[in-house]
């Protein structure tokens, strides 16, 4: 079976956590900061808090923006669940956002129009979370632009999109965002095993989520309330949470972040060679956003199904059946039976709904050869020609 996803452990991976395994140090050691300082080098952002996953690192972001009982987060319906279950966390209302027919990402022009008429309600997001699906940036520009006017803070949930850039600043930069959250889950670009991060220019949001990651405990004598006691004295001044990242994954991070510019490369090489490959079937074909560089997590195709005499979930059964480890990402929050709980219904977000009734993620991994690839499209050809 040819995975959709792969991570890729080398020696020097193994000899880091190794190497932890033998310090003096397992959690809340050296190996945490000098990953976050690896990620503030990469993105140029000031400040990063490591976690233990991009929801524990989502959850955070919110609560350090304040959102609370009574307040909206927005985001996709094309997305992982968490993305909007860090809004019910925090005690918020979630609503979505259709997504753009070509990006996939969250529309833009579609967030305007429902920001018009929840002004008119006194209904405003306290906090929108665009997705850069798939590792493409969304419009970022125009939804900061609509931020300034409406209100709304910003958290880009770019677990696929480390190792892009958004008019030549790296995704993590947060020139149009308050916070940036990445995922280092093992079918990620970059892997710590399990793992996420939070990104900020903003100082106090930086203090905010490093206390919430850590049961908002603080040996910071100027964060205490009075003098502290001694040397091992510590308070709690917030309601945290057990969300910290250990040394050993944080090891891992370090010994990949180097390899970096080298998988979204590779990726790129794949995705362009996918594109010559299977221009000819009836299929769209992923679409680049103008100034973006997509870290291209996934390469996610959609079936013409009006030209293909089989269903979605045939093509699909039988792309697996064949040995093409296919996946769909995502399933429409809105239609979970959770979110249908909550008041959402079907046909709410017709676009996103479409997307999905086609959507197929190939494989795609940085140590994708050739060969592999070639039985992808050869696989495919025949399901959709029929032979």
């Amino acid at each position: 079976m040819i995975p959709y996803g792969r991570q890729e452990i080398t020696q020097k991976d193994i000899d880091a956590v190794v190497d932890v395994l033998q310090s003096d140090f397992l959690t809340q050691g050296p190996q945490v900061p000098a990953f976050e300082q690896a990620l503030v080098a990469h993105t140029g952002v000031q400040f990063a808090v490591a976690v233990n996953s991009a929801t524990s690192a989502l959850h955070i972001a919110c609560m350090a923006l304040g959102l609370g009982e009574g307040d909206r987060l927005w985001t996709s319906p094309i997305t992982f669940v968490a993305s909007a279950n860090c809004g019910l966390y925090c005690g918020a209302k979630v609503d979505f956002v259709d997504i753009d027919a070509d990006t996939y990402n969250l529309c833009p022009v579609k967030l305007e129009e429902k920001l018009i008429q929840a002004k008119k309600e006194d209904a405003l997001p306290k906090v929108v979370v665009p997705v850069h699906l798939c590792g493409q940036p969304c419009d970022m520009k125009a939804i900061h632009a609509l931020s300034l006017e409406y209100g709304f803070k910003i958290i880009e949930d770019a677990s696929h999109a480390i190792g892009g850039r958004y008019h030549d600043q790296p995704i993590g930069h947060c020139q149009y965002s308050d916070i940036t959250v990445f995922s280092f889950h093992p079918v990620k670009i970059v892997t710590t095993a399990e793992g996420g991060a939070a990104l900020t220019n903003s100082e106090e949001l930086a203090q905010k989520m490093d206390l919430f990651r850590s049961h908002g405990i603080t040996r910071d004598e100027n964060l205490m309330v009075g003098a502290s006691h001694g040397g091992w004295y510590y308070q709690q001044v917030e309601l945290g949470y057990n969300y910290r990242m250990t040394e050993l994954q944080a090891a891992l991070g370090v010994s990949q972040m180097a390899r970096l510019d080298e998988f979204v490369s590779a990726r790129h090489e794949l995705s362009t060679r996918y594109n010559a490959l299977l221009k000819d079937l009836p299929v769209v074909l992923p679409y680049q956003l103008e100034n973006t560089y997509s870290g291209l997590h996934l390469y996610v195709i959609r079936l013409k199904l009006n030209e293909v005499r089989l269903t979605h979930k045939e093509v699909f059964d039988l792309l697996r059946e064949k040995g093409v480890g296919v996946n769909l990402h995502y399933i429409p929050v809105h239609t979970q039976p959770y979110y249908q709980e909550l008041g959402f219904k079907q046909g709410d977000f017709p676009e996103a709904e479409r997307y999905y009734s086609e959507a197929i993620s190939l494989p795609m991994f940085h140590l994708m050869s050739e060969e592999q690839q070639d039985t992808v499209v050869t696989v495919l050809t025949q399901i959709l020609k029929g032979e």
